[in-house]
């Protein structure tokens, strides 16, 4: 079976351009369209090898999730890639400080992003 990586992201047009972009990586894509629905999915057994998600969404944000992630046994090391419209480095130190892995701002190059998966998850 494939690993899997987990996109969070409230904008469906999104998690559509993420999943298509990721598809030559052989990994098997989860969506989620909140980071409450990515818990749910993490609560019901779900262990991606990698989180990719958005950090201003309806509820909780992508640093929320990130803190909420690196409290689960086993998801101390998974990678995790904020990928936002966001650029400030306050916002990007934050998030390292969550205990994020990585930042991408979008638009995203489609071949970078592909690149930053199969080095975070070889």
């Amino acid at each position: 079976m494939a690993d899997t990586i987990l996109i969070v992201d409230d904008s469906p047009s999104m998690l559509m351009s993420v999943s298509i972009a990721l598809r030559p990586t052989g990994l098997d894509v989860k969506e989620a369209p909140s980071a409450e629905a990515a818990l749910d999915h993490l609560a019901n057994g779900l262990m991606p090898r990698m989180i990719l998600t958005d950090l201003n969404m309806d509820g909780m944000s992508g640093i929320d999730l990130v803190k909420e992630v690196r409290k689960r046994p086993g998801m101390t090391f998974t990678p995790i890639v904020l990928l936002t419209t966001e650029s400030q480095e306050d916002l990007r130190q934050t998030a390292k400080s969550a205990g994020a892995t990585g930042w991408l701002v979008k638009p995203f190059d489609a071949a970078k992003l592909v690149a930053l998966v199969k080095k975070l998850v070889p």
